[in-house]
């Protein structure tokens, strides 16, 4: 049994394999979409909930965690015999899912004083913050200290870098993730904005192209620009643009060298501020990670 469990949130994104090879604890987040409610990742999928929302009358919502649901799975591995938790979650700007879970800490460690909780807030969401569950949660299983995993989880958000170009900025302005000024320059002139997450965990428009293919373009020349080659660890992540991703691999691949490599169809909770047709990429240069 690793020293160390690892807990993250559904907005991570990570497949089931993934997940249970390495002993990670998901935390869901809620959608509500046309009257009904889901938990992200359990009972309802990112494939179900693009053609969901495809149907949908109004754009869904979101809702976090709470602390209680947090306090019961840390409970839960406390009895199964952990001692040391790192518990890693969605930009605290996006989401309350951080709170809830710095809440259930408090909650937990007075009850059970001998045990060590560290919450992270990741700064990110989606296949950014997949890649450091991912990455720490080899670590633990390897045997990590709880000191060491942190560390590497901050090595990862500070090197990562993410690109992502997307069809509006409509659901993002709607979700009251960008202002409406932002959100008019894309429908103007088939203009297609990239965006990123800024060092303090915000959504960011970075640039723009018209057409997605040019869009596409200037994700891998943004990506370039901080990380030009080498070794990394990479991910395609995409809302509902499976046909998309072999081509995003193939430019990939003439750029780095990539010693492992996820795709990612986004989930119902970023999906719902993203919305449909979105594409980009995730680079964790490696060198700069593990110097």
């Amino acid at each position: 049994m690793a020293q160390v469990k690892i807990f993250a949130d559904s907005t991570a994104d990570l497949s089931e394999q993934l997940i249970t090879q390495l002993g990670i604890t998901i935390i869901p987040l809620k959608v509500h979409i046309n009257g009904e409610t889901y938990l992200d990742g359990q009972t309802i999928h990112a494939a179900m909930f693009y053609e969901k929302l495809k149907a949908a009358s109004e754009l869904p919502t979101t809702s976090q965690p709470s602390p209680l649901d947090f306090a019961e799975a840390f409970k839960k591995a406390i009895h199964e015999g952990t001692k040391e938790i790192f518990s890693i979650h969605i930009s605290s700007v996006m989401s309350g899912t951080y709170q809830s879970a710095v809440l259930a800490k408090g909650m937990i460690e007075e009850e059970y004083p001998e045990v060590k909780i560290e919450v992270m807030d990741s700064k990110t969401v989606s296949s950014p913050l997949g890649w450091i569950v991912t990455m720490v949660g080899r670590a633990a299983r390897d045997g990590a200290s709880l000191a060491e995993i942190h560390a590497l989880a901050k090595r990862v958000r500070e090197h990562q870098r993410i690109a992502l170009a997307i069809d509006t900025l409509v659901y993002l302005q709607k979700g009251g993730r960008i202002g409406k000024a932002a959100s008019l320059v894309g429908s103007l002139l088939n203009i297609k904005p990239v965006i990123s997450v800024s060092d303090e965990g915000e959504v960011t428009p970075i640039d723009k192209a018209r057409g997605k293919n040019k869009a596409k373009n200037k994700v891998f020349e943004l990506l370039q620009a901080d990380i030009p080659a080498g070794p990394v660890n990479a991910s395609i992540f995409h809302s509902d643009q499976a046909d998309e991703v072999d081509a995003m691999i193939e430019k990939l691949k003439m750029i780095y060298e990539i010693q492992d490599l996820q795709v990612t169809n986004i989930g119902p909770i970023v999906g719902t501020h993203l919305g449909p047709g979105a594409i980009g990429c995730v680079v964790v240069p490696l060198e700069k990670v593990f110097a």
